[in-house]
């Protein structure tokens, strides 16, 4: 069967790449809006099911990744920025905090569901606001979750980060995205 990934993003895309599968992009059309009171990880498993669907309703015949990430601050999701000042608020509002990053699977195939989840807490170091406008016009983190690209220049502005997937936080978790591939029947080293 072949693979899709429901996702235009070219992070996304680029790790899935590694896995050295042949696959397609196809752009879900998904509403992203937060339910009332939705907690965050149960958002990015929602979305992340969605897009998958979405997809998957026009290509039975494939099995369809769906992926989403979902920042939360104080119990909140807070998504991509999408311009300067948004981003530089958000980083302002992270530096010197433990924030959590909910990535979730969704991969649908021949009427069969496999999901998975990833939590990564990124620990920031205290940022001045210098600081933080030089990485913003730097590094323009506009369509990314909590405003930062830990495989550029945003890796600088942490402390720690913990997580069980290192690639959770760029947007896919290969780890649990290769399980979840090889369960539907993908071969894989």
């Amino acid at each position: 069967m072949p693979l899709l990934l429901a996702s235009t993003s070219r992070y996304r895309r680029e790790l899935l790449e590694r896995l050295r599968l042949p696959f397609h992009v196809a752009r879900p059309d998904v509403d992203e809006t937060t339910g009332p009171d939705e907690p965050p990880a149960s958002l990015a498993a929602r979305l992340a099911s969605l897009k998958a669907a979405a997809i998957a309703a026009n290509h039975p015949e494939a099995w369809v990744i769906g992926a989403d990430q979902v920042a939360e601050v104080d119990g909140q999701a807070i998504g991509k920025p999408g311009h300067r000042d948004a981003a530089i608020a958000q980083l302002t509002a992270m530096s010197g905090r433990a924030i959590r990053f909910h990535t979730a699977l969704c991969l649908l195939g021949d009427e069969v569901r496999h999901e998975a989840s990833d939590v990564t807490t990124v620990r920031f170091r205290a940022l001045s606001a210098e600081e933080i406008e030089r990485y913003v016009d730097a590094e323009q983190p506009f369509d990314c979750a909590g405003s930062f690209k830990s495989e550029g220049l945003g890796i600088t502005l942490f402390e720690a980060i913990d997580s069980q997937d290192p690639t959770a936080l760029i947007g896919l978790p290969l780890i649990a995205l290769s399980r979840l591939l090889r369960e539907a029947g993908f071969h894989l080293p």
